[in-house]
């Protein structure tokens, strides 16, 4: 592990944890995106995790859209109903995207809590070889 090892471990999964916050917020503000039954619904984005080559860190890997199936509901009086009356729900589980923000969130402070801690010891270690 290189000198600043902790800091670059935190930082990779302080940058994941952010890309994860900004995925759940964009999923939670399209959660009453609605679109005529014909058309591909709005799909919520699921960040992919790897851990890095050299075993320190993650990386975002890639953002997916969801495989869930979406919701064809009758509403004739919206106006993205087609012909029929349909319109195509997003593919968006609210209480979900909650449970990822919170997590996304806790992991986010906690990797940042790791930066401001590893940054404060290694001042210390400077201060004490002056």
């Amino acid at each position: 592990m290189s000198t600043f090892g902790t800091l670059d471990t935190a930082a990779s999964g302080a940058i994941l944890g952010k890309t994860w916050l900004d995925a759940v917020a964009h999923n939670i503000a399209n959660v009453n995106t609605v679109r005529p039954a014909a058309e591909e619904p709005f799909r919520a984005k699921l960040v992919v995790a790897r851990e890095r080559s050299d075993g320190q860190g993650v990386t975002v890997a890639g953002i997916e859209d969801s495989a869930a199936a979406p919701q064809v509901v009758y509403d004739p009086d919206h106006p993205m109903a087609d012909a029929e009356g349909r319109v195509v729900r997003p593919v968006v589980d609210l209480a979900g995207e909650m449970a990822n923000m919170m997590a996304a969130q806790r992991s986010y402070q906690a990797n940042l809590s790791v930066i401001r801690s590893s940054r404060e010891a290694y001042e210390a270690a400077m201060r004490l070889g002056r």
